[in-house]
């Protein structure tokens, strides 16, 4: 299990995983924003999925006022990235946050 904390105006830049991993939202609204452009919007107390693959580059935003804290599940050997950073998919707009947290 790892922790990832977000600031206000933070996001983790355009990225994927190569495991599946299960996140628990601990406080704050996280928004993700997906490869096709969908948003997906995370408030404190959810949980979601993040799929494995190049086909899965997301990117996660802190909009609000409150740090973001996650509890994130994955099946890494050590030693291994917890994220790959990504190009900005096709029409998607880049990620020009301050703060990048992976």
């Amino acid at each position: 299990m790892r922790e990832v904390a977000i600031e206000p105006g933070g996001c983790t830049g355009w990225h994927y995983h190569r495991v599946p991993l299960m996140a628990v939202v601990k406080s704050g609204t996280l928004t993700r924003i997906l490869r096709d452009g969908t948003v997906e919007v995370h408030h404190t107390g959810t949980s979601f999925v993040e799929p494995a693959g190049r086909r899965h580059v997301h990117l996660g935003h802190n909009l609000g006022t409150e740090r973001v804290v996650l509890c994130v599940t994955a099946a890494l050997a050590e030693g291994d990235p917890f994220a790959l950073p990504a190009e900005a998919p096709p029409r998607a707009t880049p990620c020009a946050c301050p703060t990048r947290t992976r």
